[in-house]
């Protein structure tokens, strides 16, 4: 019998098939910068040209309506007709996704803003403690999918602790390479969930290039920062539940504490997205990176007009997340601030640490120190008048305050 007509043949193309064209819905991937594109299918990094690659989704191929997420798994992958996982492999989730989007009528009415103009996005409430659950729950499993058995990151903190527990839950190798002043809460997170750790001392770009000149020699596929297309694919999920919480409209303002950029990318390519599948209009928010003033990279770049933002020496900041001193994705993070008439904001130490507790007072959340500059970021823009007392107002807790001790001891409240 020839193997046309051989069941095990037959079923064996058949699952290829199936496997197929549960992923049809991936176009394939293009580079940011070029517009290179590459097949889906394989580990990749950086586009050939060095810049980072986009996950592109054949979006005509999208036909579910907002009315038919009704019912569905409250978090990230309720969104799985556009997430680059093939829908015959099943997440392994932690529940990651599906945070509180809070109005905060207290702290609005302590600003002089109305009610219901000031939401917090609490990503505090994530597996993990932080967003970076967001995008290490899509980048672990594409990873594997593709064949990477051990994976390596460069972390200020809590991306570390994500990729240990994503890591941890789908059986692959972690190997975390964190400053030495990281936080303690940091490094016990990753020691728990299993996590090689090397201490570096340095900044997380020291930590990178370790990894980049040790991964061939040692089988690590490298989830840093925008150096792989999936983490974004998580990150985007952000943007998709703003639009929903705000039933199919966006707010006027988002503040988001930008460390490399992937969150303010992905939101962006949400909205993106979204427009072309009809579900929001073509309005955008006023987008504003939020910055430490020892780590301004964007501001500096806004101010130049220039789109390569450069690298900060000697970066410095309480606020961890925010103590990234070069970003690979700067010409993307200015060009979508300047589209959307944004801007960005470098803040003190001593602000964005009086901002945390001021934020976690008059909400109930545990404000991280990334939180409390973006309250300080909104509060410097109504002096300015940037900020009008008619704008519906986002801005982001990216993690708890209770991975922050050293810092909150080292700046008590005043």
């Amino acid at each position: 019998m020839s193997k046309e007509f051989d069941p095990p043949y037959l079923r064996a193309t058949f699952s290829l098939f199936l496997a197929q064209s549960h992923v049809m819905h991936v176009q394939g991937l293009s580079c940011f910068a070029c517009g290179k594109r590459y097949a889906f299918g394989t580990l990749l990094n950086l586009c050939e040209c060095g810049k980072p690659l986009r996950v592109d989704i054949d979006l005509a191929s999208i036909a579910i309506r907002p009315s038919d997420l009704k019912g569905r798994r409250k978090d990230l992958w309720r969104y799985r007709e556009v997430l680059p996982l093939p829908a015959n492999h099943e997440p392994m989730s932690l529940g990651e996704g599906g945070t509180p989007l809070l109005e905060t009528n207290r702290l609005a009415a302590s600003l002089g803003l109305t009610n219901g103009s000031l939401f917090v996005k609490d990503e505090a409430v994530n597996p993990t403690g932080s967003f970076k659950a967001r995008g290490m729950a899509m980048a672990v499993p594409m990873a594997k999918l593709f064949g990477a058995t051990k994976l390596a990151v460069p972390s200020a903190g809590n991306a570390g602790g994500a990729m240990a527990a994503y890591a941890a839950r789908y059986g692959l190798e972690a190997h975390v390479f964190m400053p030495k002043d990281v936080p303690a809460a940091n490094r016990l997170e990753c020691e728990m969930a299993g996590a090689h750790i090397t201490l570096v001392d340095g900044l997380i770009n020291d930590c990178a290039k370790i990894i980049a000149d040790r991964k061939d020699a040692e089988g690590w596929f490298e989830l840093s920062t925008l150096k792989e297309p999936y983490r974004i694919e998580g990150k985007k999920t952000m943007g998709y539940e703003i639009a929903e919480q705000f039933d199919w409209n966006l707010p006027d303002v988002i503040l988001y504490p930008t460390g490399g950029g992937t969150g303010l990318i992905g939101m962006w390519k949400a909205f993106d997205e979204m427009e072309q599948v009809g579900w929001i209009g073509s309005k955008r928010p006023r987008m504003v990176s939020v910055q430490a003033e020892g780590c301004n990279l964007i501001p500096k770049a806004i101010q130049a007009g220039k789109r390569d933002a450069g690298m900060v020496e000697n970066a410095s900041t309480v606020a961890s997340g925010l103590r990234v001193p070069k970003a690979i994705g700067d010409f993307i993070m200015f060009d979508l601030i300047q589209l959307s008439h944004g801007t960005a904001l470098a803040i003190s130490d001593k602000e964005l640490m009086q901002g945390a507790y001021e934020l976690s007072e008059l909400t109930g959340i545990s404000a991280a120190p990334e939180g409390g500059a973006c309250l300080a970021a909104l509060k410097e823009l109504q002096r300015d008048r940037w900020i009008q007392a008619t704008d519906k107002i986002v801005i982001f807790n990216t993690g708890t305050g209770l991975k922050y001790a050293e810092a909150f001891k080292s700046y008590p409240r005043n």
